[in-house]
C-alpha cells in the first residue's frame, strides 16, 4: 500500500512530466493555450503592480515586467530548461539540453510551458521591491532566478529523478516551485534594498504611500485570475477530464481567498480595501496551485479561505518588521505558497492526514526558504555592491520613469515636465 501511495505521489509532483513523451496533438494544443494563458499573466502582474506604484514610477513597473519575461525567456532556454529537466543522475540537477536547438515536440511544448513559469517566478520581486530599483540591478536579480534559483530548485521537485521527487514531494503546480521561490527571493530584495524614502517615521510606524490607480489593480487582479486556468489546468500537460476538477478547484480557492480576507477585515472592524481584497483571491490562487489535482472542492475552499486570511496578516507582520513591500508579494506568494504546499500534503483526497506525506512536503517548503532566500540575499547583496541595486535618493524622490528611461507614464503631470532625466543626473552629481 505504502508503495503504491509513494508510486501515485511521484507522478502528482511532477505535473504530467511523465506523460510528456506521449503527448497527442490535441495535448499539443491544450498545452500552447495555457501558455498564452500564463503569458498573460505578465500583463496581469504589470497592472496591478504599476496600479499599486506611484504615478511617478509606473512606467518604470510595467519595464520590469517586460524585459524579465525578455530576458528570463532567453536564459532560462539557453540555462534554466538544462537544469531542470535535463538527464538528472544525481537528483540535484540536470546536465544536457542546454541552448537546446534539437528536439521533439512534446520536449519544445514542455520548454514553452516552464518558461512562462520561469518568467512568473522572476517577476514576483519586482513588485515587491518597486519604486526604489534600479531598472539594471533588477534584471540582474532576474536572471540569476530564472537561471539558476528557480531551475534547481524546480529540478528536485519536478524532474522525474529529483531527489525531492523521489521522496513524493506533492507541488502539482508550482505553489512552492514557483510562487514561493519567487516569494522568498522577493524577501531577499526588500531586506537588502530597504524602505522606500517615507515609508516609515522615525518611530518605525508605517506611513501609507497609496497606488495611484487601484482600478488598474482591479483588472490585473482579474486577468492573473483568468490565467491561472492556463496555469493549474496546463499542468495537467494532457488535454484530459482532469482539467475540469483542476481548474474548479482553483476557482473555488480563489473565491474563498477573497472571501477570508474581507472577513478578516470585518473581524477587525476595519473597512473593507480592495487591495486587499485582490491581494486574498490572489493568496488562494497561490495556495491551491499545489494541490488543486489531489483534493477535494470542500478543501480547496478550505485552502483558499485560510490563504486570504494569511495573507493579510502576513502584510501586516512586514510592516511591524519595517519591511516595505510594495505589492504585498512576500504574503501572497511566499507566505501562502507555504501553506498551500502544506495543504496539498493534509488534504490529500482519499488518505487526509497522512504524517509521512506531511513531513515530506514540511521538507520541501523548509528546504525551498533554506535555498531561495539565502541564495537570493548573497546575490543581491552582490548585485548591490557590484551594479548597484537602490536607485539614489533623488532619482526615487523625482520617479524612476525618467531617470532610468526618460520617458513618463503621465507626461501631462505638470510635475513630471519640470526636469528630465538630464536634470536629475547633474542634481545627483552636485550632492
Amino acid at each position: 500500500m505504502k508503495l503504491r501511495c509513494r508510486s501515485t505521489l511521484a507522478l502528482l509532483a511532477i505535473p504530467g512530466f511523465a506523460q510528456a513523451d506521449t503527448l497527442t496533438a490535441t495535448d499539443t494544443v491544450w498545452i500552447a493555450i495555457a501558455a498564452a494563458l500564463v503569458f498573460f499573466m505578465q500583463a496581469g502582474f504589470a497592472l496591478l503592480e504599476s496600479g499599486l506604484s506611484r504615478a511617478k514610477n509606473a512606467l518604470n513597473v510595467v519595464m520590469k515586467n517586460y524585459m524579465d519575461l525578455c530576458v528570463g525567456t532567453l536564459v532560462f532556454w539557453a540555462v534554466g530548461f538544462g537544469l531542470m529537466f535535463g538527464s538528472n543522475p544525481s537528483g540535484w540537477f540536470g546536465e544536457d539540453q542546454f541552448l537546446l536547438d534539437q528536439a521533439d515536440h512534446s520536449t519544445w511544448a514542455m520548454l514553452m510551458f516552464q518558461i512562462m513559469f520561469a518568467a512568473t517566478a522572476a517577476t514576483i520581486a519586482s513588485g515587491a521591491m518597486a519604486e526604489r530599483t534600479r531598472y539594471a540591478g533588477y534584471l540582474c536579480g532576474a536572471i540569476l532566478i530564472t537561471g539558476v534559483i528557480y531551475p534547481l530548485y524546480g529540478s528536485w521537485a519536478w524532474n522525474s529523478n529529483g531527489w525531492l521527487a523521489q521522496l513524493g514531494f506533492i507541488d502539482f503546480a508550482g505553489s512552492t516551485v514557483v510562487h514561493s521561490i519567487g516569494g522568498w527571493c522577493a524577501l531577499a530584495g526588500i531586506m537588502v534594498v530597504g524602505p522606500r524614502l517615507g515609508r516609515f517615521d522615525k518611530q518605525g510606524k508605517p506611513r501609507a504611500i497609496p497606488g495611484h490607480n487601484l482600478s488598474y489593480v482591479a483588472l490585473g487582479g482579474f486577468i492573473l485570475w483568468f490565467g491561472w486556468f492556463g496555469f493549474n489546468g496546463g499542468s495537467t500537460l494532457s488535454a484530459s477530464v482532469d482539467i475540469a476538477k483542476v481548474n474548479l478547484n482553483t476557482q473555488l480557492a480563489a473565491a474563498a481567498g477573497a472571501v477570508g480576507s474581507t472577513l478578516l477585515r470585518l473581524m477587525r472592524r476595519r473597512a473593507v480595501l480592495l487591495t486587499e481584497t485582490v491581494n486574498g483571491s490572489l493568496a488562494g490562487l497561490v495556495a491551491v496551485t499545489a494541490g488543486c489535482a489531489v483534493m477535494s472542492p470542500a478543501f480547496a475552499v478550505l485552502t483558499g479561505l485560510i490563504a486570504g486570511a494569511l495573507a493579510a496578516g502576513g502584510a501586516r507582520l512586514l510592516l511591524a518588521l519595517r519591511l516595505d513591500d510594495v505589492v504585498g508579494a512576500v504574503p501572497v506568494h511566499a507566505f501562502a505558497g507555504a501553506w498551500g504546499t502544506l495543504a496539498a500534503g493534509l488534504f490529500f483526497e482519499g488518505d487526509l492526514f497522512n504524517p509521512e506525506r506531511i513531513t515530506v512536503q514540511l521538507l520541501g517548503i523548509v528546504v525551498a526558504f533554506c535555498w531561495a532566500f539565502f541564495t537570493a540575499l548573497i546575490m543581491y547583496l552582490g548585485v548591490a555592491i557590484f551594479a548597484g541595486l537602490r536607485a539614489p535618493a533623488i532619482h526615487e524622490q523625482r520617479g524612476l520613469d525618467l531617470s532610468e528611461h526618460d520617458e513618463t507614464g503621465y507626461p501631462e503631470f505638470p510635475q513630471n515636465s519640470l526636469y528630465n532625466a538630464e536634470m536629475t543626473s547633474q542634481a545627483e552629481a552636485r550632492q
